[in-house]
């Protein structure tokens, strides 16, 4: 592993999450740190902490999808040190999601932070949400019953 080169990582984990959006998370979680750790904030649900809780959540978060592709992924910003990188993306699929009949276009807003271990990039942290065009400052508050 070259440490300022994310070439080969990015392709396997752009072909992983593939795989994700049709349902299976066994190759997105193959790149994954399994220490301690790892932390994952998913649109399903809070952030999570350990490999334990993280493998669960992507499980979970998978069986959200079927009969899924990614259709792209936009790089918004990069940065590669030797001991960690991040990447800015937007993900955009086309899937079944929650049990709907009919596939529909999504995309997600994702910060993605990674390290070496053991020679090869594994992810460490990933949030991703639904957030990728402007919003009215009314929608971060909670509506009030």
């Amino acid at each position: 592993m070259t440490t300022w080169d994310l070439g080969d990582f990015l392709d396997r984990y752009h072909e992983a999450l593939n795989e994700f959006f049709g349902g299976n998370p066994e190759p997105a979680k193959q790149l994954y740190s399994h220490r301690e750790d790892v932390s994952l904030g998913n649109p399903f649900g809070p952030f999570v902490i350990g490999w334990q809780q993280v493998e669960t959540t992507m499980d979970r978060a998978a069986s959200n999808y079927s009969e899924g592709r990614a259709t792209g992924f936009e790089t918004v910003a990069a940065q590669v040190t030797s001991e960690l990188a991040y990447l800015l993306e937007v993900e955009r699929f086309d899937a079944k999601v929650g049990g709907q009949e009919i596939a529909a276009a999504g995309a997600l807003r994702v910060t993605t932070l990674l390290r070496p271990e053991d020679g090869e990039w594994r992810v460490v942290h990933r949030h991703a949400d639904p957030i990728v065009t402007p919003r009215a400052a009314g929608s971060v508050i909670e509506p009030q019953f």
